[in-house]
């Protein structure tokens, strides 16, 4: 009993200080006195079944303040299945993990799905149960116990805009349960589905038009805003976001550090609006937060909005109010390609101007490929400057990263190709973008040696972003497009799966062979990770800005922190280029650890420099 009186008095005081807003937003939201003492009395059971250890485990992490934001953290994604085939096969590779550098260790969805309409894992039939073939949540909880032991903190994708159409709460719902049904969209005919249809844009408009399908058992329309087997949550109701924030907790009670929030922006529907990043959104996602605090303090929230920058960082709230502590920053990623195929830092540097501004306790996530597409989506009002008009300017970007345009070696293929709008996505692996997977067939060294600079000098790109970057298991080892998904019946219209394909591990065993292109790969962004690791000039609450170059194929970034001065300078053109700028002070590179100077620098084609300056002597 003593420990009990304890831990209530510990709940308590966390609870305290967030009650009145907790209530305040709640009851703006559900008016419901019933439903909010219930969801108190629920964020109180999941306290007290916290473990012992993971208590442990929110003390380190909120003892540590912003410990994600600094230069130690590497992430990496992967599929289970794809990387070690279950998640015990994961655990039994974490020193390879660990060999990479990675200490953020996000697992793709592995809950259970339906086989064939599981969108990848996105199609949730229950949120607590592993799906059978990748392990159990006793596995899951295994391998989160031996993370933290490492330091690795687990990621894992929480889908809570839509359950799959076997999910229990569907199955009952399609039984005709009212109860249940009032947990979707259902209407009786296509009345109010057509008034959606007005304002509500299509996710998938070739592979899955429209936002309503027609459920035969049910006799009624449902909402189904992504696939006809996901259907779409009713957030008005508050059975679904207690019962889903308490989903969130059991997962999170389970080992998991960081929740990504899937297709967040979506999650609240209202007639008449186009049912995205509605104010309700940014209500529903603070009580999580503040769920998450009282529960399990240690836990970060990951945001998945695949917007535009004035879309995006309203989700970290206010320093005040947080919502989301992470999230995507998906434009630079877009920018980033769009470079490589234009060769101009024009776009890149006008997007990042907008990150640099924001406050440094806003953390992204920095990747360069994950397991989605590449989307157009761009500034294209900015790019009409000069002269480059949206349609015509993403079929050039396609057509350059896909190999079509005369002199690329770029070999990706589009995905959702609508050409009705002339519009189409993009996939592939890095390696394969950057020209690597072309060099290899055509056995040119010349061209390999080309086509592994310039991938490094995009991880060294990604490095000198503030937030965390993110590999893609495989990148590491410039892993190339996998081609056997067009045999496979279920993958094959989706050419996502091009750039998901198994991890190669008998690649892997090569990658400290510097005569083999995974070492030489490997061991070039291992000395980056390294030295991003232990240099402070690379953590989020340094200055950034961009370093004028006067060349357009040339970018700069500049970092200042605690004394010390970084110039990173990336060569975005197919030919050497020489930038000249006004720093007369003689720098280190980081590469050689040798003084140079940054006045006249030239780069070979892919080339880029570190180079760092320190004001001040450090203590001794």
């Amino acid at each position: 009993m003593a420990v009990k009186k304890n831990n209530d008095s510990v709940f308590e005081a966390r609870l305290k200080p967030y009650y009145d807003e907790l209530k305040w937003l709640y009851m703006e939201l559900y008016n419901d006195e019933h439903a909010f003492t219930y969801f108190i009395d629920m964020l109180k059971q999941y306290y007290d079944e916290r473990p012992a250890a993971l208590r442990k485990w929110d003390e380190k992490r909120t003892a540590a303040g912003s410990w994600y934001s600094r230069s130690n953290m590497l992430g990496m994604l992967m599929y289970v299945n794809a990387f070690a085939k279950t998640v015990n096969g994961v655990r039994s590779h974490l020193d390879y993990i660990e060999e990479c550098g990675v200490n953020y260790l996000h697992l793709m969805p592995l809950l259970e799905s339906p086989e064939g309409r599981s969108d990848g894992g996105y199609a949730v039939s229950d949120f607590r149960k592993v799906d059978p073939k990748l392990g159990t949540m006793k596995d899951l909880s295994a391998l989160a116990k031996e993370c933290h032991k490492r330091g690795i903190s687990l990621c894992l994708d929480f889908v809570m805009n839509h359950t799959s159409e076997d999910h229990e709460w569907a199955v009952r719902a399609r039984k005709g349960d009212p109860e249940y049904q009032s947990r979707y969209f259902f209407y009786d005919d296509w009345t109010i589905p057509n008034e959606f249809e007005k304002t509500v844009p299509e996710v998938f408009p070739t592979t899955a038009p429209g936002n309503f399908t027609w459920n035969e058992e049910a006799h009624k329309v449902v909402m189904t805003t992504f696939y006809p087997y996901q259907w779409d949550l009713n957030y008005a109701n508050p059975t679904v976001f207690n019962d889903m924030t308490a989903n969130m907790l059991y997962l999170c009670n389970n080992g998991v550090d960081i929740v990504r929030l899937d297709a967040t922006p979506y999650i609240w529907k209202e007639l008449g609006t186009n049912c995205r990043n509605l104010p309700q959104v940014h209500t529903l996602v603070r009580l999580m937060h503040m769920a998450a605090d009282i529960v399990c303090p240690g836990t970060l929230l990951l945001g998945e909005v695949v917007m535009e920058p004035s879309k995006v960082v309203p989700y970290f709230g206010t320093l005040e109010k947080p919502e989301c502590q992470l999230l995507y920053n998906v434009t630079t990623m877009a920018s980033t390609w769009h470079t490589v195929a234009a060769h101009s830092t024009k776009l890149l540097k006008h997007q990042l101007d907008t990150v640099f501004a924001l406050p440094k306790e806003y953390t992204f996530l920095n990747y360069l490929r994950c397991h989605d597409d590449i989307g157009w989506g761009l500034d294209y009002d900015f790019l009409e400057i000069d002269g480059l008009t949206q349609i015509p300017h993403k079929k050039y970007l396609n057509d350059y990263l896909t190999g079509k345009w005369p002199g690329s070696d770029a070999r990706g293929e589009l995905y959702n190709d609508d050409p009705r709008l002339g519009d189409a996505r993009l996939c592939g692996t890095t390696a394969s973008l950057v020209g690597i997977e072309a060099a290899v067939y055509e056995k040119d060294d010349a061209k390999l040696q080309t086509a592994i600079d310039k991938d490094v000098m995009l991880h060294a790109f990604l490095f000198t972003q503030s937030g965390i970057p993110v590999l893609y298991a495989g990148d590491e080892i410039g892993q190339l497009n996998d081609y056997t998904y067009h045999d496979d019946p279920l993958k094959r219209e989706d050419s996502r799966y091009l750039h998901r394909g198994d991890f190669q591990w008998d690649l892997a065993e090569m990658r400290n062979d510097p005569k083999t292109r995974q070492g030489m790969l490997f061991g070039r962004l291992k000395e980056l990770i390294d030295i991003r690791k232990k240099e402070p000039v690379f953590d989020g609450g340094a200055d950034t800005w961009l370093v004028e170059t006067g060349n357009d194929r040339v970018l700069g970034i500049g970092r200042y922190n605690d004394g010390d001065k970084l110039i990173g300078l990336f060569n975005f053109s197919e030919g050497e280029e020489t930038v000249y700028l006004n720093e007369e002070e003689t720098y280190i590179n980081l590469l050689t650890n040798k003084t140079c100077s940054v006045k006249e620098v030239t780069l070979k084609p892919g080339g880029f420099l570190w180079a760092k300056l320190t004001y001040t002597q450090p203590a001794k």
